[in-house]
C-alpha cells in the first residue's frame, strides 16, 4: 500500500520517480480500509526538504498511510515559501481544536540546539504538543532535538553541549536485539550524525522510563524508547539523504564557519569525492518497524487512541 499525499505537494513527484508507491487523495479515499493517520510536526527550516525524507521512510511499508503537515500556530517560517506553507501546512492550534486523533506523530529536530528550551520562542506551544499527545497519539517519534525536547519535558533529562560538533557517519551498537522496533537490525549499524549536543547515557540509565536501543561509543546514545509515553526519542538522522551532510558541510565552509570534514562520510574523508549512503536500509527498517508497531497495537476506532 502507498503513502497517501497531495499530487502538488513536491514529495509526490519525487518518490514517485524513486519508485516509492505514492498515492493521490482522490483514490485512497475510494479504498476500504482505514489508513493510518500519521502527523508530521515539522520543525526544520527547510520544509520541503524535510517532508520528502520522512515521507520517504514512513511510506515504503505495506499499510496506507495519511500523511498531515503540521506547523508550529505562530512560528514564522522563512526558508520555505508562504504558498506552500499555506497549501499543505495546518496550525497546531487548529489540528488540536478539531479534536482529531494520530496513530503517530514525527516531531523534527529544529537548528537550535543551543538555546535553553524554555528561550525557543515556540516552547510553550510545543509542551502544548507534547502534553496533547498522550490523548491524541497513540505512538510520537522525536527525531535529534525534539526528542532531546520530549525527554526533558516528561523526563527533565538534560541536553549537555558539546565541544565540538557531533559530525558525520558513525557505527552503532544494537542493544536491544529483541525490540521490535529492531526487528532485522544487524548487530551494529552506521548512522548520520549533526549536533552540538547530547544527552548522556548515564543520566538515561538513572531515568528507570527509558531504555537506551541503540548506542555508539563516539557519539552517545541514540534510540530511546520511553514506553510510559508511548515514544522514541531518535538523537541522529537515519532520514538524511546522501547529500545532506555534505549541503550541510559547504554551506558552513562557504559562510566561513569553523566546521569539521564530516567523519567516515566521504571516501577516504575526501570531500572531493562523491559521499556513500550506508545507512538506508536501516532506515527504512526502523521506520517500517514503527509504522508496523503502530498498526499492531493502535486502536481501530480512533477516538480510542489516547484512552487507558
Amino acid at each position: 500500500m502507498p503513502i497517501t499525499l497531495p499530487r502538488t505537494l513536491p514529495a509526490f513527484d519525487v518518490l514517485s520517480r524513486e519508485g516509492v508507491m505514492v498515492m493521490g487523495e482522490d483514490r485512497a479515499a475510494r479504498q476500504d480500509i482505514r489508513p493510518l493517520r500519521i502527523g508530521l510536526l515539522n520543525l526544520m527550516p527547510k520544509k520541503i526538504q524535510t517532508e520528502t525524507q520522512f515521507a520517504r521512510l514512513i511510506g515504503a511499508t505495506p499499510l496506507q498511510i495519511d500523511l498531515h503537515l503540521i506547523r508550529m500556530t505562530e512560528h514564522e517560517t522563512k526558508n520555505t515559501a508562504a504558498e506552500h506553507m499555506e497549501a499543505f501546512y495546518r496550525p497546531f492550534a487548529e489540528v488540536a481544536a478539531s479534536g482529531e486523533k494520530f496513530d503517530g506523530l514525527v516531531i523534527t529536530g529544529a537548528p537550535i540546539e543551543h538555546l535553553p528550551f524554555e528561550e525557543v520562542t515556540y516552547w510553550g506551544e510545543l509542551e502544548e504538543v507534547m502534553d496533547w499527545t498522550q490523548v491524541s497519539v497513540h505512538s510520537t517519534f522525536g527525531v535529534c532535538w525534539g526528542g532531546m525536547a520530549m525527554a526533558w519535558h516528561f523526563h527533565h533529562l538534560e541536553k549537555h553541549l558539546l565541544p565540538h560538533k557531533a559530525f558525520g557517519c558513525f557505527r552503532h551498537q544494537n542493544l536491544a536485539p529483541a525490540s521490535p522496533y529492531l526487528r532485522g537490525f544487524s548487530d551494529d549499524c552506521v548512522i548520520p550524525v549533526s549536533r552540538w549536543t547530547e544527552v548522556r547515557q548515564d543520566e538515561i540509565d538513572a531515568t528507570p522510563a527509558l531504555s537506551t536501543l541503540l548506542g555508539s561509543e563516539e557519539v552517545g546514545p541514540c534510540l530511546v524508547e520511553d514506553p510510559s509515553h508511548r515514544a522514541l526519542y531518535i538523537l541522529n538522522h537515519f532520514e538524511y539523504d546522501s547529500g545532506t551532510l555534505k549541503e550541510e558541510y559547504d554551506r558552513d565552509v562557504a559562510a566561513g564557519t569553523e566546521i569539521n570534514v564530516p567523519a567516515n562520510y566521504y571516501p577516504g574523508d575526501n570531500p572531493a569525492l562523491t559521499p556513500q549512503n550506508r545507512w538506508r536500509s536501516h532506515a527504512h527498517l526502523l521506520y517500517g518497524n514503527w509504522i508496523n508497531e503502530i498498526y499492531q497495537t493502535t486502536p481501530y476506532e480512533l477516538d480510542q487512541i489516547g484512552k487507558p
